[in-house]
């Protein structure tokens, strides 16, 4: 019989009770075992409506159950270090959303936490282990594309409710946290290397000092990544990589579909047409299934989560040059 790692989650933050939580039923190395919230009548809500076991009106509780052995941290993102900090002193191994932290020194104290006590701490893109994107990084090393020189990602939606912590600055809300994390990291992902310097212009919303509209240039040892992300824009995402024979786009790159197939399309350029396009589609999934099982199974085999903390570092030291660069209006070194 296959082991299956008992969860726990801090928080009933909408996404996590909407998408990640239900999403543990089908695990084969994980089970939803606790919910927490600082309200006691909201986590038993949460855990009816999911049929969770437990139920806690603290996060000190869930920490403190000896029964837990991961903890699934989505809680917002100036929280992400106390409670990522918090659960591996309790001995808990734990995958925390994205942005992981809001500093390269906020995940360098994760990083003496998770060394201290021995535990996993990983960051939670789910796109990492997307059937989609581990094809896409197949095609780039085998050569399918030519030398890679270039990728581009768009990622928006709209969003002005004051009350969202999205829109709430001192909680680390604004584009470039929230929806930015992503064409940098798959940028790194795709390239293999880091890069190192970047360009960024960010425009603050008036009303709530976030960046709602953020673009930037990541130029890479092999070639140059450039993007925009808004967060009050029509809703749309796509990333594209080109080669010098082939280009490569990822129809629905982050929010990938569970209830039909996710497509990449690859042209070769024989003309601008988009005739020499040919589809690649992957059976239906669910990126947060894959997500946590995949998690949980390093944690059982002791190996490597798959984005581990020293990933999440490069990351964000590029989203802090993105930052720096958007103050200085110059180049900045990551």
């Amino acid at each position: 019989m296959v082991k299956k790692l008992r969860w726990g989650c801090l928080s009933t933050a909408r996404f996590a009770l909407r998408e990640f939580l239900p999403a543990i039923s089908a695990c084969q190395y994980a089970e939803l075992s606790a919910i927490a919230s600082r309200d006691l009548a909201r986590a038993r809500e949460a855990a009816a409506q999911l049929g969770i076991p437990k139920a806690y009106g603290s996060y000190e509780e869930l920490l403190a159950d000896p029964e837990i052995d991961v903890v699934y941290n989505p809680l917002p993102n100036h929280m992400h270090l106390e409670w990522t900090v918090r659960a591996a002193e309790a001995g808990k191994h734990v995958l925390c959303e994205k942005p992981i932290a809001l500093s390269v020194a906020e995940v360098d104290e994760m990083i003496a936490a998770r060394d201290r006590y021995s535990v996993k701490i990983g960051e939670a893109f789910m796109v990492h282990t997307h059937p989609q994107w581990v094809r896409a990084r197949e095609l780039v090393r085998a050569g399918a594309l030519g030398e890679l020189r270039a990728v581009t990602g768009f990622f928006s939606y709209y969003n002005r409710d004051p009350h969202n912590i999205r829109n709430i600055a001192e909680a680390g809300g604004g584009g470039l946290y929230d929806i930015g994390c992503y064409p940098i990291h798959l940028s790194r992902f795709l390239f293999g290397e880091e890069p190192v310097r970047v360009a960024g212009i960010l425009e603050r919303d008036p009303d709530f000092d976030i960046d709602r509209l953020t673009s930037a240039i990541l130029e890479y040892p092999s070639g140059q990544c450039t993007w925009t992300v808004s967060t009050q824009l029509v809703p749309y995402q796509r990333m594209q990589a080109f080669g010098t024979k082939a280009r490569l786009e990822v129809e629905i790159p982050f929010n990938a579909p569970k209830d039909r197939p996710a497509r990449i399309f690859i042209d070769e350029g024989g003309d601008l047409k988009g005739t020499t396009i040919r589809v690649e589609e992957f059976p239906v999934c669910d990126q947060y299934t894959i997500e946590v099982d995949a998690f949980s199974k390093a944690v059982l085999e002791n190996t490597e989560p798959p984005v581990p903390l020293e990933d999440a570092r490069k990351n964000m030291a590029v989203i802090e040059a993105v930052f720096r660069a958007g103050r200085s209006g110059k180049w900045e070194m990551v």
